[in-house]
């Protein structure tokens, strides 16, 4: 009996050895890092920013690789179905993580069970943008100009937070301004350049570099105090709407599935990746408050964050359709 048990418990250890090994050797080749967005917007910048500091400072080799589609749910598909093997990683965000479960009836994928909450990165606010050649100097001609005549919102897709907080603040102004949903935030500041669309709340890691060089103006944030890299733009709070204290959130995840000791070692680079000065002083160039933490906090801050959307979905009146 004892050479049975005996036996028992050293094939138990052998089946255990594999994914042992996997975890230690991890990672031995390429990681795909997807995005859920076109190249140009606020999560392609992101994303490459990070990638490129995991692979300075590790060695790793990080492939990102843009999968735009679907309001950002083909992107997040694809990694759900990927093997959960640490060989890929997507940069989940707002829309597809917190806001899409409400907004669509039937998604190809759970994102509270598909994929793996990693590290949370951080939050961004979102800056009201307009053509430099636009002829709104301030957000009280703006609102003047859509009582007046029908303008434009633009987004980077449908139910992203660019557009819900634009349909909700088109109900709070009491305008008719149409919305025109893009695929991803690179054509939106193409078109709103050029004069095609008149307005966008666009996340600022996207819009600041374009607000610098003079191309765009900025008439209002969507953070609850005035920016540091914007000092002299007031916030929609002050301007008298004061519901209007919304920011886009980017975190990093992977398959369901993956070994807890892959996922541990890299919340635990991807937290000092944050962390380093360097990367502070890019992302806080960028207009990205750093939020650091753990998975299981990462993973408390997404049901949150479920739960905030879903009631802003339903008092937006926002649909896919």
């Amino acid at each position: 009996m004892h050479r049975i048990v005996s036996l028992l418990l050293a094939a138990v250890a052998l089946a255990g050895l594999p994914a042992a090994a996997r975890a230690q050797t991890w990672p031995d080749k390429p990681i795909r890092f997807i995005v859920p967005s076109p190249p140009g917007g606020g999560t392609d910048s992101l994303t490459r920013l990070l990638a490129n500091k995991l692979g300075e400072t590790l060695k790793w080799q990080m492939v990102v690789d843009n999968r735009p589609g679907a309001g950002g749910n083909l992107g997040l598909d694809i990694a759900a179905k990927a093997a959960p093997d640490g060989y890929t990683l997507v940069m989940g965000e707002s829309s597809n993580l917190a806001i899409n479960p409400s907004l669509y009836r039937k998604l190809p994928f759970d994102p509270a069970k598909d994929v793996a909450p990693v590290a949370l990165v951080g939050t961004v606010p979102l800056v009201l943008v307009v053509s430099a050649n636009a002829p709104f100097d301030s957000l009280r001609t703006l609102v003047d100009a859509s009582k007046k005549k029908q303008l434009t919102f633009a987004s980077s897709g449908n139910g992203t937070v660019g557009h819900l907080v634009g349909e909700m603040w088109r109900r709070a102004v009491g305008s008719d301004m149409v919305h025109v949903p893009y695929k991803g935030a690179g054509p939106v500041m193409i078109d709103l350049v050029g004069g095609q669309v008149d307005l966008h709340f666009a996340s600022l890691p996207a819009a600041l570099p374009l607000i610098e060089s003079g191309t765009l103006k900025a008439l209002a944030t969507t953070s609850a105090e005035r920016l540091a890299s914007l000092p002299k733009v007031p916030t929609l709070v002050e301007a008298g709407y004061p519901s209007f204290d919304y920011y886009v959130f980017y975190g990093v995840l992977t398959p369901a599935g993956t070994p807890d000791a892959v996922i541990t070692r890299l919340n635990s680079e991807i937290d000092l990746a944050i962390e380093a000065p360097d990367m502070r002083k890019s992302l806080a160039e960028r207009g990205v408050d750093v939020r650091a933490g753990t998975p299981l906090q990462f993973d408390a801050f997404l049901k949150s964050e479920r739960a905030k959307w879903e009631r802003a979905v339903k008092d937006s009146g926002a649909t896919v359709d």
